[in-house]
């Protein structure tokens, strides 16, 4: 990469801010001076990690698909994505140990497989998250409607049009909220995303402990198949395969964590526990949910099981009053969930513009004087979101391709970083930093796990599913090959615009360079 010599920016310099002595050291190694104001304590990070999983939002949103497909035996789909997506999260704090920066998952893939690996998995990563935030916001319409028929302001809900129309009303209401809270700042995004997920993680555990009381069955309901993969090729492991993406679709975004990096106290030892305890705690209390919710739900044959999902489950287990308050804790998570979907897609953009890696990456780095953090991302992200949303109004089938593809971009991203990571280590040109997180002997085996994993279920995720890509009539094949078609148009797109115009322009931009000792 090509480094602009660093000249001395407008405006004010940085306020001063507490750090720990090595806090800058990896920022001066890529040849970035620090300018994000450090006030996120370790819970802060943990918090960011643990909200873009969103354990209450994943589960409530996508229970009734894993049951649809899988039956109650799908469950075992969350353990199995756990145990790949640790994997991948282990590599991932031992990056975060030695560079805890903004944009990590970019950053990251330059650094290990060059500019044009590292350009690819932002690019990939960038786009996933405006699509995530917009299928975040749509969570609303799933859960708000249920707690009251006033959440349905666009007719009465009867029909498939009013409530898309109404999914993109509440959704873009949402978005609003997220863009001004991240435009006002991350000390304000930090306070606001820290009650929330305290209030989630207290929330899930009543649920657990309410579901716990209420159970009507014994754990052997883990078993049933409902016969499911009758018909299929591969018989039920075709319909595990299927009914696993309900798993998939939630055990990811822990590099949130490390992506605050550049604004937390002491990230390189902070950072790698918050991703590992983001991803232990939510695999733990996600499971205890799922595993309970079967056990207790009065009637597992209920036709309601497999299209409400668990929102029917607690309604129906706990009564409607009990229900109700589970159901806007739901509510509060969601809104915690698209804050720090938002707040990740942010610094990425910035990531990648300071490196002048974006059209007008000037502007887009630019760190707002008062507010320390880059604004426009904040906007633009937003605008985008809101822009998906609307496909939702006339074209559903359209957008549950999007937003499904959305998740496989992020793996095909993640990939990007664990793929050079493993050619780095067996090549013996990767150490991770002294007295931080490292996997010691265990970094070649883990390594490798990750990309066999990584690579395995991105061929899952984007199999041309009908059941998936084009649930509902009619058919068409575009829809089917969504997946294929829609990633290789965003990966060929993009990368054709990198090679043919940004390529030639990409440096660390002058007003974002580490000052150069004469």
């Amino acid at each position: 990469m090509v480094r602009v010599t660093a000249t001395e920016p407008d405006g004010p310099p940085p306020e001063p801010r507490p750090e720990g002595p090595h806090d800058d050291d990896s920022l001066a190694e890529l040849g970035y001076r620090p300018e994000l104001k450090r006030t996120l304590g370790n819970f802060h990070t943990f918090a960011a990690g643990i909200s873009y999983i969103s354990i209450l939002t994943g589960t409530f949103q996508l229970f009734y698909f894993g049951v649809a497909h899988g039956g109650p035996a799908y469950w075992w789909s969350w353990p199995m994505v756990f145990t790949g997506q640790l994997m991948v999260a282990l590599c991932f704090a031992e990056l975060a140990g030695r560079y805890p920066v903004a944009g990590s998952v970019y950053n990251w893939s330059k650094l290990l497989g060059g500019p044009h690996v590292g350009w690819l998995g932002g690019w990939m990563m960038m786009t996933a998250t405006m699509v995530s935030l917009a299928a975040v916001a749509l969570a609303y319409q799933v859960t708000l409607p249920q707690i009251s028929a006033w959440f349905q302001l666009i007719g009465d809900g009867s029909t498939g049009t009013e409530r898309a129309a109404n999914a993109v009303l509440l959704g873009s209401v949402l978005v609003l909220f997220t863009t001004l809270v991240n435009g006002f700042g991350v000390k304000l995004m930090a306070r606001i995303n820290s009650a929330g997920v305290a209030i989630e993680l207290v929330a899930t555990v009543v649920l657990i402990l309410l579901l716990a009381a209420h159970i009507t069955r014994g754990p052997s309901v883990a078993l049933d198949t409902f016969g499911r993969g009758q018909g299929e090729s591969l018989g039920y492991l075709g319909a595990f395969l299927t009914a696993s993406l309900a798993s998939a679709y939630v055990m990811y975004g822990f590099d949130t964590a490390s992506s605050l990096g550049e604004e937390s106290l002491n990230p390189g030892r902070n950072a790698p526990r918050a991703i590992l305890r983001a991803l232990v705690a939510s695999f733990a209390l996600g499971g205890f949910i799922l595993l309970f919710a079967l056990m207790a739900v009065p009637n597992l044959h209920d036709s309601r099981l497999a299209a409400d999902g668990l929102q029917f489950v607690v309604l129906s287990s706990l009564g409607h009053g009990v229900g109700l308050m589970v159901l806007w804790c739901v509510v509060i998570a969601i809104t915690v969930c698209a804050l720090a979907v938002h707040t990740a897609g942010i610094r990425l953009m910035f990531a990648m513009a300071r490196d002048n890696n974006l059209p007008g990456g000037s502007r887009l780095a630019r760190v707002h004087p008062r507010f320390r953090t880059p604004l426009l991302p904040a906007i633009l992200i937003g605008v985008v979101a809101v822009a998906i949303l609307v496909l939702n109004i006339n074209q559903p089938q359209i957008f549950s391709v999007v937003t499904s593809i959305a998740i496989i971009m992020i793996y095909f991203a993640y990939l990007m970083v664990t793929l050079p990571m493993l050619v780095r280590r067996l090549r013996g040109r990767w150490r991770p930093a002294e007295g931080r997180f490292s996997l010691g002997r265990l970094g070649l085996p883990v390594n490798a796990l990750a990309v066999l994993w990584g690579t395995a279920m991105t061929v899952n995720l984007a199999w041309p599913r009908a059941q998936v890509y084009n649930a509902t009539g009619p058919q068409h094949w575009y829809l089917r090959w969504g997946a294929v078609l829609f990633v290789g148009a965003v990966a060929l797109g993009g990368f054709t615009y990198y090679w043919f115009v940004q390529r030639a322009r990409t440096g660390v931009l002058a007003e974002h360079a580490a000052a150069t000792t004469p």
